[in-house]
């Protein structure tokens, strides 16, 4: 009776073209996979390859063969992999993408928790704020702020994560805290360049989305510059909560306009879609949806 490597040597020697390129496929001999065509045709009865100077065909009986052979031995072995994937300890490489600022501070502690917990593990952080391919990149997963455009990735949700306007008491001091979005007409706002439509700031009004175009006399295209102007008393900043949670955490900023905030930014962790999903993977992103706490976030 034929053995599976007997079945794969043949459909390798069909999908590559000769004895030879199918051996180097599957890193066997090539009289490891001679032997396994001949016992396959013997068994099977018929002669399934045919033969030439320049290398091998299917024969017409061989390629019906082929066709009706290839699905069952991919199913055989995708049954073989999710039988041993549920006792396969996480190890290996593990190439991870996360935002440049919410990598270091909120992924990397899980991220030495994990790896105490799973020593075979390695780990390699990208940090990035692109929306990198994962396949292109060679990621196992990646963690993305923002709405995610349409993919073939599979994707968790990690929660969501608040905009907020804020100041600095010396300057609410001086200038008042603006009640409404419409008040920031009258306030000095800062305004990083970069963005898209610099100084466009988002809220929601009577259950409706709504834009403020704002203006300041300090712009920057770096928001640490931002951050260094607000807390200096220049004016008004525009941020996602978690890049400023210390500032506010010890005093040195206040929030305002909490009630016009706009919908809240989701975060997700994602990775390639596949009939397998690797343990190390499966592991982590299991281990960072039970550790990030973005309560309050």
């Amino acid at each position: 009776m034929s053995r599976i490597e007997d079945f794969e040597a043949f459909i390798a020697i069909v999908e590559n073209g000769s004895l030879t390129a199918a051996a180097a496929s599957l890193r066997r001999s090539l009289q490891s996979v001679s032997r396994s065509l001949a016992a396959l045709e013997q068994d099977v009865g018929i002669e399934l390859l045919q033969r030439t100077t320049r290398g091998s065909s299917a024969s017409e009986a061989g390629l019906e063969f082929y066709e009706r052979v290839k699905p069952a031995i991919v199913s055989v072995n995708e049954a073989k992999l999710a039988a041993t994937r549920g006792i396969a300890e996480p190890a290996g490489k593990l190439r991870i993408s996360a935002p440049v600022l919410f990598g270091p501070s909120y992924l990397v502690p899980i991220i030495a928790e994990f790896m105490l917990q799973y020593p075979q593990v390695r780990v390699d952080l990208e940090l990035s704020d692109a929306f990198v391919d994962l396949a292109a990149e060679q990621l196992d997963l990646a963690v993305r702020i923002g709405d995610l455009p349409d993919s073939s990735l599979r994707a968790r949700r990690l929660g969501s994560l608040r905009r907020v306007v804020f100041a600095a008491p010396s300057y609410l001091d001086r200038h008042g805290v603006p009640e409404h979005p419409s008040d920031l007409s009258r306030h000095s706002c800062l305004v990083r360049t970069v963005d898209s439509r610099p100084g466009l700031w988002r809220f929601h009004v009577d259950d409706k989305p709504h834009s403020v175009i704002v203006h300041g006399a300090f712009r920057s295209n770096a928001m640490s510059a931002i951050y260094a102007a607000v807390m200096n008393g220049l004016g008004l900043g525009y941020s996602p909560l978690w890049q400023i949670k210390d500032l506010v955490d010890t005093g040195k900023v206040r929030l305002v306009l909490e009630a016009f905030e706009p919908t809240a930014v989701p975060i997700h962790v994602l990775w390639q879609d596949s009939a397998s999903m690797p343990a190390k993977v499966r592991a982590f992103v299991d281990f960072l949806v039970s550790r990030l706490r973005l309560g309050g976030l």
